[in-house]
């Protein structure tokens, strides 16, 4: 049985769907499917994922053979994403009938992706249209003994904040994700506040291997190194990664200088105009599944 958990549908032999709920608290063995390697999820993911989209969710009986994503943010916007086939089944058609029924799902929303940089021809054919590349940074890395004076836990800051900030790097509001996002077991998050207001934030979360630093958004370089350097402390260091937009340039130095290494590249593809974004403010993704 292949479970889904960031994803409308998926494509089994036998095409039969469970309740969301039922779905939700469980693993998908994304290593099935071939995109173990890259999708790493987190350890609460699912829950939080199942937070922003309860329709978001299916299940299938049968053998695993794809997956698919699409998570609806409102009225007007959603993202795709967890787009696998399984490497025998390719080219069999599975992967048409799950994308078809994620845009149907998504509908007249405009609709964003991370997806890799070999199918962008293909993305384009179904009205996606590039804007920019998004790189996973990874490496392990020192904890500081203590975080700088001033930081905050994220949880002390109040939520209406939180989604102000993120309404400037995020096309659509997600204050039930957020509010998962923050207090899931095993995540993390830090905050430096600055005359009264929120200067900048982040969380991290354990992963199936190390741990992923998103979002991490500030004001600027410094505020997200403070930033950076709590979250390490509150976890000791050892092995990250970190979606940084290529198009941030303090973002892609922050990475590189603390000695990560590109790991691999996303495209961030849209079909349509999204609300200005503050990327500069961007020095670490979410999650490429989610946006």
């Amino acid at each position: 049985m292949i479970l889904v958990h960031e994803s409308i549908c998926a494509i089994a032999r036998h095409e039969r769907f469970a309740h969301p709920a039922d779905a939700a608290g469980r693993n998908l063995n994304s290593r099935e499917l071939g995109g173990g390697r890259r999708l790493n999820p987190g350890f609460a993911d699912d829950a939080c994922f199942a937070a922003a989209d309860p329709e978001g969710f299916g299940e299938l009986e049968g053998a695993p053979a794809a997956t698919v994503s699409c998570v609806n943010y409102g009225a007007s916007f959603a993202f795709l994403g967890f787009y696998i086939v399984r490497e025998d089944l390719r080219g069999r058609g599975y992967g048409l009938r799950i994308w078809n029924a994620a845009i149907a799902h998504a509908g007249p929303r405009v609709t964003g992706l991370d997806g890799v940089v070999a199918q962008q021809q293909n993305y384009r054919m179904s009205g996606f249209k590039l804007a920019y590349a998004n790189v996973r940074y990874g490496g392990a890395v020192a904890g500081p003994d203590a975080p700088q004076a001033g930081v905050i836990a994220l949880t002390e800051v109040p939520l209406a904040a939180v989604e102000a900030y993120d309404a400037t790097v995020f096309p659509a509001p997600r204050t039930a994700f957020l509010r998962a996002w923050i207090g899931s077991p095993g995540h993390v998050g830090c905050a430096l506040m600055r005359d009264g207001g929120l200067a900048g934030w982040g969380v991290i979360r354990p992963c199936r291997k190390g741990r992923k630093i998103g979002p991490l958004v500030a004001d600027d370089r410094a505020t997200a190194e403070v930033v950076l350097s709590a979250l390490l402390a509150s976890v000791g260091g050892g092995e990250i990664f970190l979606d940084v937009p290529s198009i941030n340039r303090d973002a892609v130095a922050l990475a590189q200088d603390l000695g990560l290494a590109p790991v691999f590249e996303t495209a961030r593809m849209y079909t349509g105009a999204i609300p200005p974004l503050r990327l500069e403010r961007v020095f670490g993704v979410t999650t490429f599944e989610l946006g």
